[in-house]
């Protein structure tokens, strides 16, 4: 079968092609944004990308379109499908029908920590030697590459609650149909298709009544969201989890940072977790992972151990380096809460050195304002501030800057981002870049200026 993907060098998508691929498919695709970690997996699978949505990158010869929920009505590349009559599908539809049948699916969803969760979930069960599949919506260090077939009779998928694509508006994770679903947590996200918390709340509901009563669903113990989500029916076991006491599954922290933390499963002792991860946000990731692994007969003693080789995907605190002193990171956080659960996580490890961040909002949500008021609050752990402010940010970046506790400024382009914080930054300090995006290469256009 010979597949064009539209929007390929999303991260979704691109795993999508990855699993195509490997799957013998024959596979090219388009996208308007094109650049790493995604372009680059992918032309080293051998995988052509056309650069913009022109009809002539589809050929006359490819058996069916893969549309990706980026794309909608009046883009030349969905009009020429739709008027010339092209079989098309979306990359969940596509992932439920070609992948996922005669594996246990295990689904990880939530606001935050979607991509973290769902790799080391992966990595832990290809510790017990499980040799599962995944789809990540990133590229986890310890494999290299988004997705996988594998040989393994799981199949760990990142399962996000965003529209599934123009001509399909349920979430995409409805289609995956797992076994064991992680619910990390829930808040108000996504401002571009849901007008409120409770829609997204419904959207959640609809992924838990289709998980069978043989499964298992892993729930934060610590959000009110979901015991609300919970209320409104289950036919499924459910295992909670949470820091401290009163959970099926709790963590002690060890070391303030996160680095070092005990597991319990209904009140007993399972292991001590040894890792490179900080902040409390991945201790909750690193526990939900754990549990799910359990529910699939995994022995967690004997794999807790090799979480210390466990390393985060790229672009979540990804270390890029360090010149004249000036430690750099590039950082996926879109949402207020995860802007300062990753803040909170540095800080405790880096204690009093000065933290910069670079700000991009990006995300539609961010773009609309809907959280606005939230982000000086996120950035309490900041001691400077550099946002990026294009000119179709819908509110005006100066309030929050105002309204920062440390230094702030906003700046209309890249450039003028990377020569604010060449002059911010000294010795010891810790330079975060934050966008959802590409950024026009500036995490590492800041470091090759330090001489990185």
């Amino acid at each position: 079968m010979k597949l064009h993907i539209l929007g390929i060098c999303g991260t979704f998508m691109g795993g999508v092609a990855a699993l195509a691929r490997e799957l013998g498919h024959a596979v090219d695709g388009s996208d308007q944004n094109v650049y790493p970690p995604m372009s680059t997996q992918l032309e080293q699978l051998g995988i052509s990308l056309n650069s913009g949505y022109a009809a002539a990158h589809i050929a006359a010869d490819t058996d069916v379109v893969v549309v990706g929920n980026a794309l909608s009505r009046g883009n030349p590349a969905v009009e020429h499908v739709l008027d010339h009559g092209l079989r098309y599908t979306s990359g969940a539809q596509w992932l439920s029908e070609h992948v996922l049948p005669g594996r246990e699916t295990l689904a990880v969803a939530g606001t935050h920590g979607k991509t973290t969760t769902t790799s080391i979930l992966a990595f832990v069960l290809d510790a017990a030697g499980r040799d599962p599949g995944f789809l990540v919506g990133g590229v986890p260090e310890n494999f290299g590459v988004s997705a996988r077939i594998g040989t393994g009779r799981e199949f760990v998928v990142e399962a996000d609650e965003y529209d599934t694509a123009f001509f399909d508006k349920r979430s995409k994770f409805v289609h995956y149909r797992p076994t064991v679903a992680i619910l990390n947590n829930l808040e108000y996200d996504h401002a571009d298709i849901f007008p409120d918390l409770a829609a997204i709340q419904r959207q959640f509901h609809h992924l838990v009544r289709i998980v069978p009563g043989r499964g298992r669903l892993i729930v934060n113990g610590e959000d009110a969201a979901l015991a609300e989500v919970l209320a409104m029916g289950c036919w499924t076991p459910v295992e909670r989890f949470g820091i401290g006491e009163g959970f099926d599954w709790s963590a002690r922290l060890l070391a303030d940072d996160g680095s070092v933390f005990e597991v319990s499963h209904a009140g007993a002792v399972v292991g001590e977790v040894r890792w490179s991860m900080s902040g409390r946000h991945n201790v909750m990731n690193g526990l939900a992972a754990l549990a799910a692994a359990h529910a699939m007969g995994v022995d967690l003693a004997k794999v807790i151990p090799a979480l210390a080789d466990f390393v985060s995907v790229k672009r979540r605190m990804e270390n890029l380096g360090q010149a004249r002193g000036v430690t750099v990171y590039d950082d996926f956080a879109h949402h207020p809460t995860a802007i300062r659960t990753t803040l909170e996580g540095l800080r405790a490890r880096v204690c009093a050195a000065r933290i910069l961040v670079a700000m991009e909002p990006r995300s539609n949500s961010m773009r609309l304002g809907a959280h606005a008021a939230e982000i000086a609050p996120s950035l309490r752990e900041a001691d400077a501030v550099v946002f990026l402010h294009r000119p179709e940010l819908a509110w005006d970046a100066g309030s929050v800057v105002s309204a920062l506790r440390g230094e702030g400024e906003a700046v209309s382009g890249v450039d003028g981002l990377i020569a604010a914080l060449t002059r911010l930054a000294r010795d010891g300090d810790h330079v975060v870049f934050m966008s959802n995006g590409g950024f026009e290469g500036a995490p590492r256009r800041f470091l090759a200026g330090l001489g990185g």
